[in-house]
């Protein structure tokens, strides 16, 4: 139901019982750490080799990595985030044309993660777009505001591109072909999460998201240039913040690189919390293999450590093993585990 958006409510002065989490599962925001070492990597370096060596280096020792002279320009970065927090205060009956909590509509606005499975919720509303091909989703956008289509579709061509390049870099980080990972993915599915996390009463009793890794292959964030939220897992122990950075944008390893790459790059455990005063959006674009796509390590990758540590499966049946499950449960890689690594 729709009257379930935290964004139809103007203000909540207590947190609703279905929203803590248990003692064991908090935030413990106190805990959490900067981090003056997050890969931060200038894409307009003429030394590409440099470059490469930079993101191969991220990806084995964070998972993510943040990129600054991406070629999207500031003003549609701006665009994006205006036209996002506007569509959010909509009113109520607008935003009800589009809710859905059936995790199979590819255009919907929802809350929480999978309000339908969950016991505890989290404290976000979220608008998912299908992106790819565009000519084909476009259409069953909101129309409102009116602005949304147009710079929202023009954000998603060009973060498209950015991953592609960035999805050639990873691969020759790993000593493969430039086009491998992109040829292994198939014709790549493309999604959006605009993302929206208003003021919480009591934000150490919950999360905006919890912890969790993406089942894509990789993710490019938008964070809001002005109020942090987005946390990652460090050396499997501790939690670091990832501030925003001006014009930067996050990249986060999707499962789908860690069983390319054959275990030797992470897919990123992260998570979103908020805060007591201010709104935070942020945009996440998932770049996704097809779903017919066979998902294998790569066979240099398997020569070189002797042995595959994950099998063969299509992403259609990882991406459904994903949705029957809770985000926060165990690494849904973890099922897809070879045969000699299981014995």
């Amino acid at each position: 139901m729709a009257s379930q958006l935290l964004s139809t409510v103007d203000c909540r002065k207590t947190l609703p019982e279905s929203y803590i989490r248990p003692v064991c599962d908090r935030p413990r925001l106190a805990e959490v750490t900067a981090d003056s070492n997050i890969p931060l990597i200038d894409l307009a370096s003429p030394d590409k080799q440099r470059v490469i060596a930079e993101i191969g280096l991220a990806c084995r020792t964070y998972g993510f990595f943040q990129v600054i002279n991406h070629g999207i320009a500031e003003e549609l970065l701006e665009k994006v985030m205006a036209v996002g927090l506007e569509f959010f205060r909509l009113p109520p009956e607008e935003k009800a044309k589009l809710y859905s909590d059936d995790p199979s509509k590819k255009i919907r606005l929802s809350t929480s993660f999978n309000v339908r499975k969950e016991t505890v919720h989290n404290w976000r509303d979220y608008l998912r777009l299908h992106c790819h091909p565009l000519e084909k989703f476009v259409p069953e956008w909101p129309s409102n505001p009116e602005s949304f289509k147009e710079v929202i579709s023009t954000y998603c061509r060009e973060v498209r591109q950015l991953g592609l390049r960035l999805l050639g870099a990873i691969s020759l980080s790993l000593g493969l072909e430039e086009d491998y990972i992109e040829k292994a993915l198939g014709d790549q599915e493309q999604h959006m999460a605009v993302n929206y996390y208003p003021p919480c009463p009591q934000p150490d009793l919950t999360y905006g998201l919890p912890k969790h890794t993406d089942p894509n292959a990789i993710t490019i964030l938008l964070q809001d240039p002005n109020v942090s939220g987005l946390q990652v897992l460090k050396d499997g122990d501790h939690w670091i913040a990832v501030n925003p950075r001006p014009n930067a944008l996050v990249v986060n390893l999707g499962d789908q690189l860690q069983a390319l790459s054959n275990g030797a790059y992470k897919s990123l455990w992260h998570r979103a919390v908020v805060n007591a005063v201010r709104e935070r959006l942020s945009v996440a674009s998932f770049l996704c293999p097809c779903n017919s796509a066979v998902i294998s390590p790569a066979g240099k990758l398997v020569a070189d450590a002797g042995e595959p540590v994950y099998r063969s499966y299509t992403y259609d049946e990882y991406y459904n093993m994903f949705w029957s499950r809770n985000l926060d449960q165990e690494h849904c890689l973890e099922l897809f585990r070879s045969s000699q690594q299981i014995a």
